[in-house]
């Protein structure tokens, strides 16, 4: 069952479930008991491959929803204003401020 779309898993599902039925009327026709009838090799079997069957539906919808959530942030990103960044702001920014040597030279003048 390497099928990774949902339409096919869901079919599947659907024909295991059938065949499980089946397989139940027919032991309970034979007069099998349920203990009985849930120790049947097949009637296991088709069982396990019905919880493979919706473990893997559940990891499709996982991813599906992650894709939505994913392109739901990629969408907000693109709408959000961008911010500038650039080597204009940087120069602004040093030239406001005052470096160490410069407050030196102020405060050497201020005292003569």
């Amino acid at each position: 069952m390497p099928s990774k779309s949902k339409a096919a898993r869901l079919n599947q599902k659907d024909s295991l479930e059938n065949k499980l039925e089946q397989r139940l009327t027919v032991l309970a026709e034979k007069g099998l008991k349920r203990g009985e009838i849930s120790k049947d090799a097949n009637v296991r079997g088709i069982r396990a491959k019905i919880r493979e069957t919706n473990a893997r539906l559940n990891a499709i919808s996982a991813l599906e929803k992650k894709a939505e959530e994913m392109a739901r942030t990629k969408a907000e990103k693109e709408a959000a204003p961008k911010e500038e960044k650039g080597k204009k702001k940087k120069a602004q920014e040093e030239a406001a401020e005052m470096g160490k040597r410069q407050k030196k030279k102020k405060k050497k003048k201020e005292s003569k």
